[in-house]
């Protein structure tokens, strides 16, 4: 029988948010990991805060919210706010109230300094993978470096050469404060110009037929075992920060045990392969002989590990695919270096998050 639309329907009905989320979703694998790692952090949040004066909203709470903001692709921090009025699952997972209005976007924005200024989103993505390395999914042997570019959230146009601001091109028509500009026949680099919207943003090409654009370079060292991202660095994009930022990270590896570092072609220089060396680790480099020789030699291509490394290698992707596809990474939503690299690490903890509910399901 075909059912009818209630004219009256109840105006009062009690719900209780935790029976609404199903015992077997994902959410709560992830919530419950991701408790364990903010639990590492308590001394360390609670210095931020002083001892009297109104209640702030918990940093934990923030934390989190980018979490979501990352795990659910939810573009911008006062979108999220909206939804967080009407979305259970959202105020479950924060441990808010059923009913209430959450908080303003503000809150993100006031906040965000002090947690910078005490590295708290660096400290929540090395606490997330202490949970994987005490359950046991790590190992301190293989790892895989890669690096990707990250749209600036700033436009071409503000690119302007130093010390004049008033430059940057010719209008070609249109009305309003953001005409059409020619370029055409202009030089511009990152030596002569600079973006008058995002400063530490770089004009940077990944290849001669691809297009430059004002980006950042997201940086990961992933652990073969696990897939997991282990470390994360974000630079300036320029031509050597993918080498420079894979020695950083695997100096902080320690040299208590030989590893080996797995990357593709771009990382087949003389330079980083011997400095890998000096580290104690073994280069495990795609070799580059495209009009050149490459600098791994057969000592290194003739042990098995080395095919091996060839083909794990690649699951690097995965993370930059992750990121970029779900988590928003593809185009930065803040400006300025440290607020991008805060996104960035919010971003990757949140992959990792999503690979340790999966583990641990399995």
């Amino acid at each position: 029988m075909r059912g009818e639309r209630e004219e009256q329907p109840e105006l009062m009905v009690t719900v209780v948010v935790e029976d609404l989320i199903p015992q077997d979703h994902p959410i709560r694998r992830i919530k419950k990991i991701a408790d364990d790692a903010l639990g590492r952090l308590k001394g360390d949040l609670d210095a931020l805060y002083a001892r009297t004066g109104r209640p702030s909203i918990p940093p934990e709470v923030l934390l989190k919210a980018q979490l979501l903001i990352s795990l659910y692709s939810v573009r911008s921090e006062r979108l999220f706010c909206e939804r967080l009025r009407y979305d259970f699952l959202f105020r479950w997972f924060l441990e808010l109230p059923g009913v209430g209005s959450g908080f303003d976007a503000t809150t993100f924005t006031k906040n965000r300094q002090r947690l910078l200024d005490a590295e708290i989103p660096r400290k929540f993505f090395v606490a997330v993978v202490a949970e994987a390395a005490e359950r046991r999914l790590l190992s301190d042997e293989h790892f895989t470096v890669d690096g990707t570019l990250i749209e600036a959230n700033a436009s071409l146009k503000s690119f302007k050469k130093r010390g004049d601001p008033g430059s940057g091109g010719t209008p070609s028509g249109g009305s309003g404060r953001n005409a059409e500009v020619d370029f055409h026949g202009e030089k511009r680099g990152n030596q002569t110009h600079a973006s008058t919207t995002d400063p530490d943003a770089k004009l940077f090409r990944k290849g001669n037929s691809q297009p430059a654009n004002l980006c950042f370079m997201a940086h990961a060292l992933m652990e073969h075992r696990s897939g997991l991202c282990v470390d994360a660095e974000i630079t300036p994009a320029t031509g050597y920060a993918e080498r420079e930022a894979g020695l950083e990270m695997m100096e902080r590896r320690g040299h208590k045990r030989r590893k080996t570092l797995a990357a593709d072609k771009a990382y087949d220089t003389r330079d980083f392969v011997a400095s890998l060396r000096q580290l104690r680790v073994t280069p495990h480099v795609a070799q580059n002989t495209t009009n050149r020789s490459s600098a791994i030699d057969r000592r290194t291509t003739r042990h098995p590990g080395y095919s091996v490394s060839q083909v794990l290698w690649k699951r690097v992707e995965e993370i930059f695919g992750w990121a970029k596809g779900v988590g928003g990474l593809a185009r930065s939503r803040l400006r300025g270096l440290p607020r991008v690299a805060s996104q960035v690490l919010s971003t990757l903890t949140a992959y990792n998050l999503v690979r340790l509910a999966r583990h641990q399901a399995a």
